[in-house]
């Protein structure tokens, strides 16, 4: 039977009940009871003689605040959204590399760029698919979990494990074994207010968990800003949209890139004219008999089914447009009625438009949960990540739901033979981790009619310099090159399946940037991959952001800064656009520029209410007087 108590008296079962080395499992982003987690280490940090490991991934904590002009546009704003969310002290810990001797952090996927500096972190970093996290966790001698739930007031002996059912269903049949083996091993939960009661396979009995912490958490939801969408990744997401099947299936990400493939497929639908002028202007002719017969433009008159490990913000805005409402069945008859057209009206009841393993998003995702009807909300079955990012087990049935799959994931540089990079640096830092990426690939080699689609910014800025994101070799990938698939840039598409190693250069050559190439072909030539003789198609020879503007010009209205909604004010939005424009002159090319920016910016009055949003309406000093004239330049630049 499950046993009521506080926090603290659940901390005092935990230390009493189990071994002096406790091992802690903690659903990965939004289901941590971060304040149980907090009393934990708090109290065992204090006992020498004890000791925890926790398991666990996507450790979420508010962005850093930065200074100078940074610092005074997120201070508000992050106080705002992230309100009274209680960080988790292991986190800061690991910031600073000051975790206690006797506590331990493993991670197998990291809030991205977030750790990087972090010692501690690093060294105990797990590289393991996410299929695998609930095996190894268990190997590793898990004693126990602790997980936020939701509860139902008119269903009150159910709680639902809501966003995070990913992990944890998978280890409860691996607990009933060591369990019945005379094993102790606590599972803990604590309801969250604010999280929506997903119902269908999250659910579970309250006798499920041995500890209930009776205390109802009601701080702030995590929450992901939607940031917005630039040229760049506009014109991926649209790209990518063109190799989407009707009727079939979608897997997306979080991120710019994911939102703006969502914002294009809105596009297509809603706005099929205007989208397909667009693609005229693109020019999509190289691509077309791979167009032909794996993608499509037109409007979605079947729809698509989502499974997606993350249930995203994007998905759920794809079903409100009527684009996600394919339904699939746990019933192998009915799903192949379904597939054969012939599953009538009355067999449609439970159907479910979108499998997700775990969610996390904009405050307004939560909230439009939370509108959803209980029937409506079992059209979104979260279940165990083993059910949606592997084909075994139901094997069959998990081919008739997922017919013309699209799994689309991101990259952050392709190796010109076809590898991705996605997960870590060259010289072994970890950025995130490989989370369920190679398990998307593999099934989109795996099932019939499906492809891998990997999207990428071919360039990228760092620090005043501007480098390719298609290179010649790498040091480290996540995807090797025997499972490349598609690639997809802001300058097209690269259809590398079953291409010898010349087609696939040539591939990627034709949607690189132009500034990149010649270096690129001339390394490629030097190592004989590349025949001397071999030219580039004139076709690709001005792959340039300033002609993907020019077509961004000429079609403003499918061009939305922020597709999906955004939590910034309309203020905010303006000094956004400007502080990335001063970020984008920091350079020293371009300073001399900046500085007659700056000196040539308008009078304060012309801005007055950003000013003070900024707390720059009364400069006390000469730093503050350079910071009101930069933002001025900014702002000026970006107006309209």
């Amino acid at each position: 039977m499950v046993q009521s108590c506080s926090i603290e008296r659940a901390v005092d079962e935990v230390l009493a009940r189990l071994p002096a080395h406790i091992h802690m499992a903690s659903p990965l982003g939004l289901g941590k009871p971060n304040r149980f987690i907090n009393a934990l280490y708090q109290r065992i940090r204090q006992l020498p003689e004890r000791r925890l490991t926790i398991y666990t991934a996507l450790t979420l904590g508010r962005p850093s605040l930065g200074d100078g002009l940074q610092r005074r546009f997120l201070e508000p704003f992050v106080e705002r959204v992230f309100g009274d969310y209680p960080e988790l002290d292991f986190l800061a810990a690991l910031r600073r590399d000051s975790l206690p001797p006797n506590i331990q952090v493993q991670q197998f996927f990291m809030q991205p760029g977030s750790l990087l500096h972090s010692t501690q972190a690093q060294q105990e970093y797990v590289s393991s698919n996410y299929s695998h996290a609930a095996r190894d966790i268990n190997a590793a001698g898990l004693n126990l979990v602790a997980q936020l739930v939701a509860e139902d007031p008119e269903h009150p002996e159910r709680l639902s494990l809501s966003c995070n059912p990913d992990i944890t269903l998978d280890l409860l049949p691996m607990i009933a074994r060591r369990r019945a083996a005379g094993e102790t091993i606590l599972m803990l939960a604590q309801v969250h207010s604010d999280l929506p009661y997903m119902p269908g396979d999250s659910e579970l009995g309250r006798d499920a968990f041995d500890l209930l912490i009776d205390d109802v958490e009601r701080s702030t939801l995590f929450s992901t800003p939607n940031m917005p969408v630039d040229t760049q990744d506009h014109f991926i997401g649209l790209h990518a949209s063109t190799l989407v099947r009707d009727g079939g299936t979608l897997q997306i990400g979080i991120g710019s890139m994911g939102d703006a493939l969502t914002g294009a497929l809105l596009a297509r639908q809603s706005n099929n004219q205007g989208y397909q002028a667009l693609l005229a202007d693109i020019d999509l002719s190289p691509w077309k008999a791979l167009l032909d017969k794996e993608g499509g433009i037109e409007v979605f008159s079947e729809g698509l089914y989502g499974c997606s490990e993350m249930f995203v913000n994007g998905l759920l805005v794809l079903v409100d447009a009527g684009i996600v409402r394919r339904k699939v069945y746990a019933d192998l008859e009915q799903q192949r009625q379904a597939n054969a057209g012939t599953l009538g009206s009355a067999g449609q009841a439970g159907g479910v438009m979108v499998h997700g393993g775990f969610f996390l998003g904009p405050r307004s995702f939560y909230q439009r949960l939370h509108e959803l009807s209980r029937d409506k909300l079992g059209e979104f079955n979260m279940t165990a990540i083993s059910y949606i990012n592997e084909l075994f087990g139901q094997e069959e049935l998990k081919r008739l739901q997922r017919r013309a799959a699209r799994f689309i994931n991101s990259a952050f540089t392709m190796t010109l033979l076809g590898a991705g990079v996605a997960d870590q640096l060259e010289d072994g830092r970890v950025l995130s981790g490989v989370g369920g990426q190679y398990n998307f690939v593999a099934q989109g080699h795996a099932l019939e009619g499906a492809r891998s689609i990997l999207i990428l910014r071919s360039w990228r800025e760092s620090g005043g310099e501007v480098s390719s994101n298609i290179v010649w070799e790498y040091g480290h990938c996540t995807i090797p090159r025997h499972l490349r698939d598609i690639v997809v840039t802001e300058y097209g598409i690269a259809d590398l399946r079953g291409k010898t190693d010349v087609q696939v250069i040539e591939a990627l050559l034709n949607i690189a940037d132009s500034r990149f190439q010649a270096e690129l072909i001339e390394q490629a030539q030097k190592v004989g991959k590349l025949p001397g003789s071999f030219r580039l198609d004139p076709r690709f020879a001005d792959n340039s952001p300033q002609r993907l503007q020019a077509i961004r010009t000429r079609h403003p209205h499918l061009f939305p800064e922020y597709p999906l909604g955004c939590d910034f004010t309309a203020q905010e939005r303006d000094l956004l656009r400007a502080l990335n424009w001063l970020k984008s002159k920091f350079k020293l090319t371009e300073m001399l520029d900046l500085g007659k920016a700056a000196l040539d910016a308008p009078e304060p009055a012309a801005f007055a209410a950003h000013l003070e949003r900024m707390g720059l309406s009364h400069p006390e000093d000469l730093k503050e007087e350079l910071l009101q004239r930069l933002l001025l330049a900014g702002l000026q630049a970006t107006a309209g």
